[in-house]
């Protein structure tokens, strides 16, 4: 039997930086200690993005703190900790230095294994630990550097079944958010000014809508909406209103087309594994509450459970990278060396044909 494990987990891999405290029963049975994130928003605003230096210097001051306060939370020291987690890519490699450097000083001192976790990882097995989620499972990754669809079979099994071809759909929502003057971050302003505007006023397209494959392509729709802006501007606030609003409709029925296909293929594939199938949907993205509608009538129509974690462990946390760390260390994967590292490209699937989605370089995963 597995014994009982709690780990540290360090997330640096892009602009927040955090810390956290998990632990896992024998039974699998988990428990969040302590969950401490600091957000680089004000740093990165006034620039319309994250800038990979400022995000590198932010994380170097304030990370030690955070540990010492997700420990402190968590009511526990270092010795009652039984390994280090701590992501090693992909991500902002000044970033994935920092954070990694940390954990392994820390396992060096204290004397436990690291484990280095793919953010990306840590993303897949997160309803695994809100939800008590089986294998195999469909999980749909939309953050601002990647957009995949990704057959979820075990820890360290994955298969990616679709990919963006250019633009990831969280950098769409960011690029059409500053093309109409909107603040950053792009997706949370772009589904507030949608909710006063109509959404049939402009007919952008939906990219590989009707194509077999399972891959997103969204470079097209931006273009889209950079023209449409052009023809009517200067703008008014309704004008952006409804731009806003049919860009998410757009991206809505491009989602119901992709994934829809994704859910049929699971069913073929995998028509024995027992129990309702399940899709997961991680990344910041997944905080729109109308692509979350849409993925949910999805489910519904095809006999699939829907499962969207609370937000705070869909943008990048620690407790993912924990979990993630718990998990390997529960089924006997052997820690990573003190020489380990940072991989700035790192996709989960080793054998999946090398596109931009498949582990963007500096992306926010």
């Amino acid at each position: 039997m597995v014994p009982f494990l709690r780990i540290l987990g360090i997330e640096t891999s892009c602009d927040e930086t955090a810390a956290a405290v998990v632990e896992r029963d024998a039974e699998g049975h988990s428990r969040i200690l302590s969950d401490v994130v600091l957000s680089q928003l004000d740093e990165h605003s006034a620039y319309g993005g994250v800038v990979p230096e400022i995000a590198a210097r932010a994380h170097v001051e304030a990370l030690d703190e955070l540990i010492e306060a997700a420990l402190k939370r968590a009511n526990v020291s270092l010795a009652d900790v039984d390994a280090i987690a701590a992501t090693s890519g992909p991500g902002l490699i000044g970033g994935l230095l920092v954070g990694l450097m940390t954990g392994k000083a820390i396992a060096k001192a204290a004397g436990k294994p690291l484990y280095a976790v793919n953010h990306l990882e840590g993303h897949a097995l997160t309803a695994r630990l809100t939800d008590g989620l089986s294998f195999p499972y469909l999980m749909l990754l939309v953050s601002g550097g990647h957009t995949q669809l990704i057959l979820v079979r075990g820890v360290g099994d994955y298969e990616r079944w679709g990919t963006t071809i250019d633009d990831a759909l969280g950098e769409a929502f960011d690029k059409t958010a500053k093309l109409l003057g909107l603040p950053y971050p792009g997706g949370p302003a772009v589904e507030r000014m949608a909710r006063d505007g109509n959404a049939g006023r402009f007919d952008f397209p939906r990219p590989l809508v009707g194509e077999t494959r399972l891959d997103f392509s969204f470079s097209g729709l931006k273009t889209a909406v950079r023209q449409a802006a052009q023809e009517i501007a200067p703008l008014s606030d309704q004008d952006v209103a409804d731009i806003c609003a049919s860009f998410q409709r757009a991206i809505s029925r491009t989602l119901k087309d992709r994934i829809g296909r994704g859910l049929q293929r699971f069913k073929a594939e995998l028509p024995a594994t027992g129990g309702t199938p399940a899709l997961v949907v991680a990344g910041g993205v997944a905080a729109n509450l109308e692509l979350r509608a849409t993925l949910q009538g999805l489910c519904d129509k095809n006999g699939f459970r829907f499962i969207a974690p609370p937000l705070s462990l869909c943008t990048d946390n620690a407790v993912m990278i924990a979990w993630a760390g718990l998990e390997r260390m529960a089924i006997g994967i052997a820690p990573d060396p003190l020489d380990v590292q940072p991989r700035s490209r790192w996709p989960l699937d080793a054998n999946a044909e090398r596109l931009i989605g498949f582990g963007k370089r500096g992306a926010k995963a």
